[in-house]
């Protein structure tokens, strides 16, 4: 058992403690070379890492490392690859576009309505494929009280959020008594209604998620919690044990799966992670295509082979299995989806309509209703004048794009 073998003192008890797992994180390729046997380009990416991003490993993640499989997609993740060195056409510091968006350290606030907190700038693992690696591999610095209490501060000064996204960085490496002053500083806001907690806890250290976290995070409901499952080699019985200790304790959980080539870049790994998330009770959310954060090309699809998965799952698999595939446009631009094109054009059978296909190719005419008007009469009863609430979606007051944070 690899654990055993490389922590031959660790009691069950220490496995099974959080705080050992994050106090014991594998930091550099010695550490790494005991648990597997490091090929030439993986210690030649460590090397090149060294002193350029952290490096950051639980036991337990390194645990479900393959020692004989190089393409292992938990190796993958986590063990730099030289090309991590490279910058690549379209690669940015900045992929999608925050620091424009930064009023206050804490702060991400792009859409009018949306906020992202951030929390912490560190993380049990540190995942290769990061979006926001200038902050958490490099020297951006803690994330104190007083920047924390700022950005309570700014959010209690925007009327505007009533959704905040608490992140970083993994905010649940705190301790829940930090975390909890966070949330019920949030939660005071009168016109915050939704949080979120943004963890990849139940995946690289499901052990985080004890009792007490779970029913502290209950208590500021209506929140979620967001976590981030890539490959099914990570839905083990601890991650499971994780996921429906939230649920059980009426914490909804979603997945956000990120695209990465050679890791879960295809149909069959996919259609298997997200069948098994809906066992464990989560919901996937996003696929998302990958950033363009610097040193991430080797990893990064091209558009077309996402669209090409969700075009294999559809009718092949439930719907709650499929996620909407999601690109965060660069420099700002918001979230788009992408989804295989089912429309085929207008035309006539006997009257007015749309020609569409199904999964399996065959067409199928769908007729359209006499008349096109679509508005709903007691719309300005019930809401009490004419719409405006999309009107200057973004907090900088442009034109919002479709989408969310």
């Amino acid at each position: 058992m690899i654990p055993k073998a490389t922590f031959p003192h660790a009691t069950d008890a220490e496995w099974r403690d959080w705080r050992w797992q994050q106090r014991h994180a594998l930091t550099s390729a010695e550490a790494l070379g005991r648990v597997v046997p490091l090929t030439d380009a993986e210690r030649r990416g460590l090397a090149l890492a060294e002193g350029r991003s952290r490096i950051a490993v639980t036991p337990y993640y390194a645990s479900l490392m393959d020692p004989d499989h190089p393409s292992c997609p938990v190796r993958m993740q986590v063990i730099p690859a030289p090309g991590e060195a490279t910058l690549a056409f379209g690669d940015l510091e900045d992929p999608i576009g925050e620091e424009p968006h930064r009023p206050a350290r804490a702060i991400v606030h792009k859409y009018r309505d949306r906020a992202l907190f951030l929390a912490v700038d560190r993380c049990a693992v540190y995942c290769r494929h990061c979006t926001r690696r200038r902050i958490t591999f490099g020297e951006d610095g803690a994330f104190d009280r007083a920047a924390v209490d700022e950005g309570i501060a700014y959010v209690r000064a925007h009327p505007e959020v009533r959704d905040v996204i608490v992140s970083g960085g993994d905010p649940l490496v705190l301790s829940d008594d930090r975390l909890e002053a966070i949330l019920a500083g949030l939660r005071a806001i009168p016109h915050v209604q939704v949080l979120r907690v943004a963890t990849r806890a139940p995946v690289t250290c499901p052990m985080r998620i004890t009792d007490d976290l779970a029913a502290m995070l209950r208590r500021f409901a209506p929140l979620f919690l967001v976590t981030h499952f890539n490959h099914p080699k990570e839905c083990t019985p601890e991650a499971r044990e994780a996921c429906e200790r939230l649920v059980d304790h009426g914490v909804p959980v979603e997945n956000q799966t990120v695209l990465l080539r050679g890791v879960n870049s295809s149909a069959r790994i996919l259609g298997d992670l997200f069948e098994r998330l809906l066992t464990f009770r989560v919901r996937p959310y996003y696929l998302h295509q990958g950033d363009l954060a610097a040193g991430t090309s080797h990893l990064r699809t091209p558009l077309e082979a996402g669209v090409e998965i969700l075009e294999r799952l559809r009718g092949r698999t439930s719907g709650l299995a499929i996620p909407h595939l999601a690109v965060d446009l660069p420099g700002g631009g918001g979230k788009v989806t992408l989804q295989p094109t089912y429309l085929l054009g207008e035309g006539e059978q006997g009257g007015r309509g749309h020609w569409l296909r199904n999964h399996r190719g065959e067409r199928y005419f769908y007729p359209e209703p006499p008349g096109r008007d679509c508005t709903c009469p007691y719309e300005e009863v019930y809401y009490g004048g004419a719409d405006g609430a999309l009107d200057g979606a973004r907090a900088d007051g442009r034109a919002a794009p479709e989408g969310e944070t």
